[in-house]
C-alpha cells in the first residue's frame, strides 16, 4: 500500500500541477478526486488516466477512499470548511494560499491542526527559486551588518479580467501575500505593526483598490516598506517584486530576475581610490526544485521526517496576519499592532 493516500479536492485548472505531482512520486496514489461538479473531477481522472473514486462530497470522498493526505485545491471561500473536515477525519492537508478568508478562520485551524496532531501546510511558491535563496544568504552572510530598512517595489498591470477586477482590495487580497512571505523569509524576521494607505490610480480597470504603499515595523526598529500596483502599466518590475535590503554596514539588491548582489563597506584600510565599496555575487548554489515542485517536495519531506514543513500553517498565519493587518489599517486610517490580528 502506498504512503501517502492522496484526495484531490477542487478539480479546476490549479489543480493540475498539483495531480501532475503526486503522479511523478512513487510513494503516492491518488485515491479520490472531488469537486462540486463531479463531472469535472471525472474529466481531470480521465485526462491523466487515474482509476480512483469520484466524489462531490469531501467527508464521503475521504472515508470510502481511505485517504490519509488531502490536496486542498479550492476557491479560497471553501479552505476553511475543507481543511476541517479533513483534518477532523485525521488526514494531513497540504492546500493553496490564503489558509482562509479570516484571521479567526485562520486562528480556528492552526488551532485544530495542533489538537489533531496533524499538519496543515500552505503554497508559498515563490519561496522556492534559486535566486531568492541566494539572496537571503547575502542578507544574512555578505557583512551588510544590521539590517534596518527593507524595501519591495512591485508594479504590474496584468488585465486578468474575472473575480479579481471586482474584488474590494485585489492586490492585498490576491497577491501582497506573496511578497509579505518573501520579506519574511529574507530577513528571518516578523514585524509587530503596519500603517498602509490603499488606493485605486488613475486609469485603473479594478472597481477595488489595486496599489497599496505599507510600512511595517520591527521589534528591534526596522521597517519594511511595500510599494505595490496591480494597475501599473509599462515598465514592470517581476512577479518577485524589485528589493533593496540595507544594513548597517551594505546593501544587497535582487530586481527579482536577476542574479542578487551586494556592496558592503570596506574597512578603512582596504578603501583605494575612494572605492569604499566591495561587491559580493550571489551564490546560486540552492540544488532544490523551483516554484510549486519545491514547495511540495519540502512538504513531503516533512511529513516523512515527521517535522513542520517551512510554510506549515503555524508560520503562514504570520504571513497573513501582515495582510489582514494591512487591510484593517487602510480601513481604519491608523497604525495597527499585529497582535491586534493575531490574538
Amino acid at each position: 500500500m502506498k504512503k501517502f493516500q492522496i484526495a484531490v479536492i477542487g478539480c479546476g485548472s490549479m489543480s493540475k500541477a498539483w495531480i501532475e505531482y503526486a503522479l511523478e512520486r512513487e510513494d503516492s496514489e491518488i485515491v479520490a478526486m472531488v469537486d462540486i461538479r463531479k463531472e469535472t473531477a471525472a474529466a481531470m481522472a480521465e485526462r491523466y488516466g487515474v482509476g480512483c473514486g469520484i466524489y462531490d462530497d469531501v467527508r464521503q470522498a475521504i472515508v470510502q477512499s481511505g485517504a490519509n493526505l488531502v490536496f486542498d485545491i479550492t476557491i479560497p471561500e471553501s479552505h476553511a470548511a475543507v481543511t476541517t473536515t479533513a483534518l477532523e477525519l485525521n488526514c494531513d492537508v497540504l492546500g493553496e494560499k490564503p489558509m482562509t478568508t479570516s484571521m479567526s478562520e485562520a486562528r480556528r485551524l492552526v488551532a485544530l491542526a495542533e489538537q489533531q496532531g496533524r499538519t496543515y501546510a500552505v503554497m508559498q511558491n515563490r519561496r522556492y527559486l534559486p535566486q531568492i535563496r541566494a539572496f537571503r544568504d547575502l542578507v544574512d552572510n555578505a557583512g551588510i551588518g544590521t539590517v534596518g530598512f527593507v524595501n519591495a517595489d512591485f508594479f504590474l498591470g496584468p488585465h486578468f479580467g474575472g473575480f479579481r477586477d471586482a474584488m474590494e482590495s485585489p492586490l492585498l487580497l490576491d497577491m501582497a501575500i506573496h511578497t509579505f512571505d518573501q520579506a519574511r523569509l529574507i530577513t528571518g524576521k516578523d514585524p509587530v505593526s503596519v500603517y498602509c494607505h490603499e488606493f485605486n490610480p488613475a486609469g485603473s480597470w479594478y472597481a477595488g483598490n489595486a496599489a497599496a504603499i505599507c510600512i511595517f515595523e520591527y521589534a528591534d526598529g526596522g521597517v519594511f516598506c511595500y510599494r505595490g500596483s496591480w494597475c501599473a502599466e509599462g515598465s514592470p518590475t517581476s512577479w518577485e517584486a524589485d528589493w533593496r535590503v540595507n544594513g548597517s554596514s551594505g546593501t544587497a539588491i535582487w530586481d527579482g530576475a536577476t542574479p542578487p548582489f551586494a556592496e558592503v563597506v570596506l574597512p578603512q584600510e582596504e578603501q583605494v581610490d575612494k572605492q569604499r565599496f566591495r561587491r559580493v555575487e550571489a551564490k546560486l548554489d540552492w540544488n532544490g526544485r523551483s516554484g510549486h515542485k519545491g514547495c511540495l517536495d519540502e512538504m513531503f519531506a516533512a511529513l516523512t521526517e515527521g517535522r513542520k514543513p517551512e510554510t506549515s500553517c503555524t508560520d503562514n498565519i504570520k504571513s497573513m496576519a501582515m495582510v489582514y493587518g494591512a487591510l484593517q489599517s487602510a480601513k481604519e486610517g491608523r497604525k495597527v499592532t499585529l497582535s491586534e490580528v493575531t490574538l
